[in-house]
C-alpha cells in the first residue's frame, strides 16, 4: 500500500506560480507519479507524469511550456512547478501513483491517490 498526501495549494493571481508537493508513504520503491487536475462541474484532467526514475515525463497540452514535474526519491517527494498561472487552472490538484515503472496519462493506471489540494487563480 502507498499512501498519498498533496500539500501547497492556495489563492494565487493569475500570471503567478505556484509549488505543490506530493509526498508518498508505504511501499514506495520504484513507484511512478502524476498530477491530474478538477474544476468545478468538470471531469477529472491529466496534467503530467513522471516514471520511478524522472527520465520519462509526459505532460498534458494544458500545462506545456508552463507546468513541470519532477521528484526526489531520497524523500519520496514529486513537486508540481506551476507558472502563467491562469484562472482555467483553478481546480482540486490531485496527485497520483502507480507501483508500474510509468502511468501515462490515464487515471485508470493510477492505484494510489490523495486526497486533493486546492490551488485558485484568481485576483
Amino acid at each position: 500500500q502507498v499512501q498519498i498526501v498533496e500539500s501547497g495549494g492556495g489563492l494565487v493571481q493569475p500570471g503567478g506560480s505556484l509549488k505543490l508537493s506530493c509526498t508518498a508513504s508505504g511501499h514506495t520503491s520504484r513507484i511512478a507519479m502524476a498530477w491530474f487536475r478538477q474544476a468545478p462541474g468538470k471531469g477529472r484532467e491529466f496534467v503530467t507524469a513522471i516514471n520511478w526514475n524522472g527520465n520519462t515525463v509526459q505532460t498534458g497540452d494544458s500545462a506545456k511550456g508552463r507546468f513541470t514535474i519532477s521528484r526526489d526519491n531520497a524523500k519520496n517527494t514529486a513537486f508540481l512547478e506551476m507558472n502563467s498561472l491562469e484562472p482555467e487552472d483553478t481546480g482540486v490538484y490531485y496527485c497520483a501513483a502507480t507501483s508500474s515503472n510509468f502511468g501515462g496519462a490515464a487515471a485508470g493506471n493510477y492505484e494510489y491517490w490523495g486526497q486533493g489540494t486546492q490551488v485558485t487563480v484568481s485576483s
